[in-house]
């Protein structure tokens, strides 16, 4: 189950990277989210695939060229009915307001049941925070 908990944040990460058509893959029909990043209130309403999906492009368009890596060690805690939680740290590079390269981190945790996300917990510090180290 370990292999199927890493895949499934990969997939997460492919998702967040504008593979949108992930979305309806690796997440369940309902959801939760909880983004502890400034600014991220607009995740709070958020409980279905398509709406998701559509927030994640909005994202982009905001930030164009930021991408998403998997670092650290993962955490994959899932049984046999692919039920758990997988908790990662994960990297991302942007380019700031003056052009210049901002690396931020984070970490997010998927909460996971019958193999779909249910809920996530993801906290970051933006572009004023810490890169991972």
């Amino acid at each position: 189950m370990r292999d199927f908990g890493i895949t499934l944040f990969d997939e997460w990460t492919a998702m967040w990277n504008g593979d949108l058509g992930l979305a309806d893959k690796i997440m369940a029909p309902e959801f939760t989210l909880r983004y502890a990043q400034p600014g991220a209130s607009d995740y709070d309403d958020i409980h279905d695939p398509r709406t998701f999906a559509a927030k994640i492009a909005e994202f982009h368009e905001q930030r164009p060229g930021i991408r998403f890596i998997p670092q650290g060690e993962p955490v994959v805690e899932i049984d046999d009915t692919r039920t758990g939680f997988v908790a990662r740290p994960y990297g991302a590079a942007l380019t700031g307001p003056d052009g210049e390269q901002v690396d931020v981190s984070g970490t997010d945790i998927l909460r996971i049941a019958d193999g779909l996300i249910t809920e996530v917990w993801s906290v970051s510090g933006g572009p004023a925070g810490r890169s991972y180290y």
